[in-house]
This record gives C-alpha cells, sequence and structure tokens, in this order.
C-alpha cells in the first residue's frame, strides 16, 4: 500500500489548451474533453447519430444520360 505523506494529490500535466466547450462555450472539462459536462457530449452525439453533421453529396449520374454521354460523336473518329 502507498503511504499517505499529506501531500495534495499531483495535479495532471495539459498537452492540450483549455478551449471553451464547442456546444455551450462554457470551460471545457478534461474528462469530457472537449465538452464540459456529459449532457454536451451526449447532444452532440445525437447530432452525429442524427446525420446533422452529414456532408452534402452530388448524385451520380443516372444509367440513361450515361449512353448520352459515352455515345461516340462523329468528330471522335476523325
Amino acid at each position: 500500500m502507498a503511504k499517505e505523506t499529506g501531500k495534495a494529490p499531483a495535479q495532471p500535466i495539459r498537452l492540450r489548451p483549455r478551449r471553451p466547450c464547442p456546444l455551450c462555450q462554457t470551460p471545457s472539462v478534461q474528462k469530457y474533453h472537449p465538452f464540459c459536462s456529459r449532457r454536451c457530449a451526449d447532444i452532440d452525439l445525437h447530432r452525429w447519430l442524427g446525420g446533422h453533421y452529414a456532408i452534402p453529396a452530388e448524385d451520380p449520374p443516372d444509367f440513361e444520360d450515361m449512353d448520352t454521354i459515352l455515345e461516340p460523336s462523329d468528330n471522335d473518329w476523325k
């Protein structure tokens, strides 16, 4: 067993600067980094799972349109 010396526990060394919570702008807590609480972390997770952070994409061209795009023109073979 470790001996108690009466000293305060050592503080962890911060490797990242403390930043505000991305949702509510209160100071972040190391346990929930980068959030301030479990509530804000759960809100962000819900947004991810709900597709709120999805990147919009272009629809691929239809196969019917591909036939007209890929048809050789008369100028291609000359």
